[in-house]
């Protein structure tokens, strides 16, 4: 298994601004990036998941993740670097291009409210 060196101070200024400008954010006492993506219905948060898995794979490298209906929640961290690397900022990328439909939530600081919960009372 190939190991790859945490992203450096100057890695870090250079690419992670961009990166928040497309709602990525951090997790507090992680070295770890968090995205928040709520898509019209389950089939398209489904099959994003699906299109990123397959990414993911070819990369091997494979996100944390979750998915409650419509919400895909994700983070992003080598395990085997204890941190952020390049192959973070690689299924980023990706992850951008495949949720071009979904609606990011960047304020984390409380739960995302699904469709679920707005068409059908509480979850």
């Amino acid at each position: 298994m190939t190991t790859f060196p945490r992203l450096t101070d100057t890695e870090r200024q250079e690419v992670l601004p961009a990166l928040g400008n497309t709602g990525w954010r951090a997790i507090e006492d992680r070295d770890a990036l968090r995205k928040i993506l709520k898509f019209r219905n389950f089939s398209e948060a489904w099959g994003f998941m699906s299109r990123v898995a397959l990414s993911a794979e070819k990369l091997n490298h494979h996100p944390e993740w979750s998915n409650v209906y419509n919400v895909v929640d994700i983070t992003l961290t080598t395990h085997a670097s204890d941190g952020l690397t390049e192959l973070d900022l690689r299924l980023a990328r990706i992850i951008d291009r495949l949720a071009d439909a979904a609606e990011v939530q960047t304020d984390h600081s409380g739960p995302v409210e699904c469709l679920c919960k707005l068409h059908h009372g509480s979850a």
